[in-house]
């Protein structure tokens, strides 16, 4: 019973984020309420794999800490932009590349996460957030489209809503706090339906037992710009995991080899490549987790094996999916301004570290920020280059990172720099 309780509080610590990216995502893409119910079943199913093929070491893949695996919320802003230009199918196919990608770098991303310091990542991270927080706005007033935009009552629930999360957050702790979204969603849910905002068809038509069904959006499509953007993300997820990793090594007092760190990016990478297939996500080592380990004090891998098969349990009944895309979009809008401001805080929160580590870190922040934002804000820009070019600019977050990257290696990685790297890797 005490492992059953110490897996369900995981469960909870995770729930929000698995959630929400299906919901927002599935949004986005005016999904009706079946296919919605489809998609955030077989995200929770396919959290619960991912987690486990982490858990379960082997000569081959899985890290073997307590660590559990969720979609990462820097996915969200690229997937709505590829299924916008290209189709919900284009989304899978770009996720399925980018699976086989991460396998295939697994054993040497040692050497290749020299081109993503903090500063890159930082960027990216920040960019993803910022062009994420439309979207956040338009749903917190009803949905673009929506009849009664910017009603009073989507206001009130919207806002309420997160005000209730930024109370929740200010005035509780642990694991209570690590929960405050999905408890904010769900007080907005109960408030919305005695104001007669909720919908419960979606549940009564739901069944109570489903079989996973690849391809269930249709065959996967391919297209250059979404497989390169998709690629940046999984090498940005890539390096998020490497902190938890370590994290969770240093709690468990245990020294990671690089063969430990090839087999848990080896690991994310088949999670990957079966979300593409099974219509689900990219994903990530969940940091919230590592947090509820540390509150806790109980590393078992156990419990996180069972947290594992409870997300799978959970991922096979359409009855409990369905119930999550009941929250209306008003009440989402307002957790979504909480959670896409925390992606922008952390982008910011690794950024505040080496701004001045270089000279030329400021210029590297500002013109891929600057850049991202821009194509975002005038997708039209590139519009009569070549199609070859328009792969790199025809996307915000591509853009962004792209200049991110190749300033960094301008300004931090050229060859009379390299005696100052040396000096600083000694020093660590």
């Amino acid at each position: 019973m005490k492992t059953a309780a110490l897996s369900i509080q995981h469960v909870l610590a995770m729930y929000a984020g698995a959630i929400l990216v299906p919901l927002i995502v599935g949004g986005a893409l005016g999904l009706t309420s079946e296919q919605l119910t489809y998609l955030v079943a077989i995200d929770i199913f396919m959290c619960g794999v991912a987690t486990i093929l982490q858990v379960l070491s082997n000569r081959f893949f899985g890290i073997g800490l307590p660590v559990v695996l969720g979609c990462t919320f820097t996915a969200v802003g690229p997937m709505i932009a590829i299924g916008g230009q290209y189709g919900i199918t284009a989304i899978y196919g770009a996720i399925i590349i980018s699976g086989l990608f991460v396998v295939a770098i697994s054993t040497v991303f040692g050497k290749l996460v020299r081109f993503f310091p903090p500063v890159v990542t930082g960027s990216v991270v920040t960019i993803i957030g910022i062009t994420l927080i439309p979207v956040a706005i338009n749903d917190l007033g009803g949905g673009q489209g929506a009849n009664d935009f910017g009603s009073v009552a989507n206001l009130s629930l919207g806002f309420g809503t997160l005000v209730f999360i930024i109370l929740m957050y200010r005035f509780s702790s642990g694991f209570t706090r690590s929960i405050s979204i999905l408890i904010g969603l769900i007080i907005g849910t109960l408030t919305a339906a005695f104001m007669g905002k909720v919908d419960f068809s979606a549940v009564t038509e739901a069944s109570y037992f489903h079989m996973i069904q690849p391809f269930y959006f249709g065959l996967p499509t391919f297209e250059w710009s979404a497989i390169i953007t998709m690629i940046l993300v999984a090498m940005v997820s890539l390096v998020e995991s490497t902190g938890v990793y370590f994290a969770l090594g240093d709690i468990t007092k245990r020294d990671l080899s690089e063969d430990d760190l090839s087999k848990g990016y080896r690991a994310e990478g088949i999670a990957v490549f079966l979300g593409g297939i099974f219509n689900a996500f990219q994903y990530t080592a969940f940091s919230q987790n590592v947090g509820l380990i540390q509150l806790t004090g109980v590393k078992s891998r156990k419990v996180i094996f069972v947290a594992g098969g409870i997300l799978i349990g959970l991922g096979l009944v359409p009855k409990i999916a369905a119930l999550t895309t009941i929250i209306p979009t008003s009440v989402l809008g307002g957790a979504m301004i909480a959670m896409f401001g925390m992606v922008i805080s952390q982008g910011i929160k690794m950024l505040g570290k080496v701004i001045n580590d270089s000279p030329g870190n400021s210029m590297i922040i500002a013109c891929s920020v600057g850049m991202g934002l821009g194509v975002t804000v005038v997708p039209e820009l590139f519009a009569t280059l070549p199609s070859s070019v328009q792969i790199l600019t025809s996307n915000g977050i591509v853009a962004g990172s792209v200049t991110a990257i190749v300033l960094n290696i301008v300004f931090n990685m050229r060859t009379e720099k390299k005696p100052v790297i040396a000096l600083k890797e000694k020093e660590a």
